[in-house]
């Protein structure tokens, strides 16, 4: 089934009819203009005001039912952005609000490009939520924000002045079955070190090392998995090399994204001719080591070396050395879980990316925590090894977790009403990534949030897709939940 019938017979038929429409509406990041002037008319029409803050985050305030006008506040929360990403070839584009919706078995996705259910099913649920009259709720904010899939930016410029409420329910889930109650938050910390470059001495030889093949992955929600990081591997071996030789740096480089986990890194290194075969052995022993470390959860790892061209230059020898002890010295993997939530990362490090030019090496580390104490440490930690290494750190940015509560109002009101209405309790986790809750906790003290949603399966590409039987259950869930927070305590 496809085209204006895909949406037949789907529950709630109010928040379907949502999300049909803002598929036709273009909503990238940065251009949420439309999809913004579509949910300000809904709310004109229905005499509800609405306030916009400088960055272009909205709040729509929504009169409770007459019987729960004097409740309290609950804010719902949703992104109005979507990745808008397409095969090559479809006519389709979800950049200009072409997002062609067909029923694939008990799924629905887009033909050729992203479905945008990320996060327009949140979107399309507090609308329906603010006009549907069997939804019985106490007053609402409804805070749509901007520009969430670029690096949660118009959550970081939110003004709280625009939000009234002091309980939030998150829309952004995507697990049906789960309570979600905390995230990481995160701080780029950048290492940079400078070597003294000397002429190429006669007689060197110049060996390439390379390692690839890796399986990668997020470097928040793959962190607990036992992957190798390709840029710790490549430090294991030139630490090998260094111990074998007068082995000097050429070039070196690895990764290329510093949230994700490197699948490849490579470096050229100047050994003297008396030295190679001793270096090349120390190698050897090295990445025979690392393969039965890592094989069975890398199967494709590759390591090897090579000649390259004969260097013109290259870092001293002890530069070398340092810089070697730097890379499998730095904090890196899981540093902490949390006490709260069985098998949730609660802090970890991960080099991330690798680059020299002229006399310097940049490294570049993504520190993630829902404790903010703790990524102090493992920062500072970061600055105690660069300074021994001869080298200097320094924070590059980023934003706060949300530290997880599952004893919590809002959680515990979450978790009765979904045992309630499924007769089975729901997972209560926590994701090791950004989410907004983070840092609208943080602009907003004392917010108590919970984040649920429906089953969707790849978000970010073509052939995402969201589950409509899921997304029935969402909308009876976030009913149960805002008519349980608007009783009389």
């Amino acid at each position: 089934m496809q085209g204006d019938d895909v949406f037949a017979g789907l529950e709630p038929a109010g928040l379907w009819a949502h999300f049909a429409a803002i598929t036709r509406i273009p909503r990238p990041s940065g251009r949420e203009g439309e999809v913004a002037a579509y949910v300000t008319a809904w709310a004109r029409r229905h005499g509800y005001q609405v306030e916009a803050d400088a960055r272009g985050n909205l709040c729509v305030h929504v009169p409770g039912h007459a019987s729960r006008r004097d409740a309290p506040v609950v804010v719902l929360q949703s992104h109005l952005d979507m990745v808008c990403e397409r095969d090559p070839g479809t006519p389709h584009d979800a950049e200009r609000g072409d997002i062609h919706v067909v029923r694939d078995g008990e799924w629905l996705r887009a033909e050729g490009t992203t479905l945008g259910a990320d996060n327009g099913i949140g979107v399309a649920a507090m609308l329906h939520a603010g006009e549907a009259d069997d939804l019985v709720h106490g007053p609402l904010d409804l805070l749509f924000t901007v520009e969430e899939e670029t690096g949660l930016d118009g959550a970081q410029a939110l003004d709280p002045a625009i939000v009234r409420g002091r309980v939030l329910i998150n829309l952004d889930n995507e697990e049906d079955g789960e309570l979600c109650v905390g995230c990481a938050g995160s701080r780029g910390v950048a290492v940079a070190m400078r070597g003294t470059r000397e002429p190429a001495g006669a007689g060197e030889v110049a060996i390439a090392v390379t390692v690839g093949g890796l399986l990668g992955g997020h470097s928040g929600m793959d962190i607990v998995k036992p992957r190798l990081n390709a840029i710790r591997a490549l430090g294991r071996l030139l630490r090998a090399a260094t111990g074998a030789g007068a082995v000097r740096l050429v070039s070196i480089g690895g990764g290329g994204k510093r949230n994700a986990i490197p699948r490849d890194a490579s470096a050229v290194l100047a050994v003297p001719a008396a030295a190679e075969a001793a270096v090349r052995q120390a190698l050897a022993g090295e990445a025979d080591a690392i393969r039965r470390q890592h094989a069975a959860a890398e199967p494709g790892l590759t390591l090897a070396t090579g000649a390259a061209a004969p260097p013109a230059e290259a870092w001293s020898a002890d530069d070398t050395r340092r810089l070697a002890d730097l890379l499998v010295a730095l904090p890196c993997g899981v540093q902490a879980m949390s006490p709260s939530v069985p098998g949730l990362v609660e802090t970890s490090s991960s080099i991330g990316t690798l680059e020299m030019e002229g006399g310097e090496v940049r490294v570049g580390i993504l520190v993630r925590s829902s404790l903010a104490p703790a990524a102090d440490e493992v920062a500072s930690t970061i600055g105690s090894v660069a300074r021994l290494a001869g080298a200097v750190a320094e924070s590059a940015g980023g934003y706060p977790g949300w530290q997880p509560d599952p004893a919590s109002r809002v959680v515990e009101v979450a978790r009765a009403a979904f045992e309630r209405t499924f007769g089975q309790a729901p997972r209560i986790t926590g994701v090791h990534a950004g989410l907004e809750c983070g840092i609208i906790g943080d602009r907003i003290p004392g917010m108590d949030m919970v984040s649920f949603g429906p089953d969707i399966r790849g978000p970010h590409a073509p052939g995402e897709r969201v589950r409509p039987a899921s997304v029935e259950r969402f909308g009876r869930l976030l009913a149960a939940v805002l008519d349980d927070l608007s009783k009389a305590p």
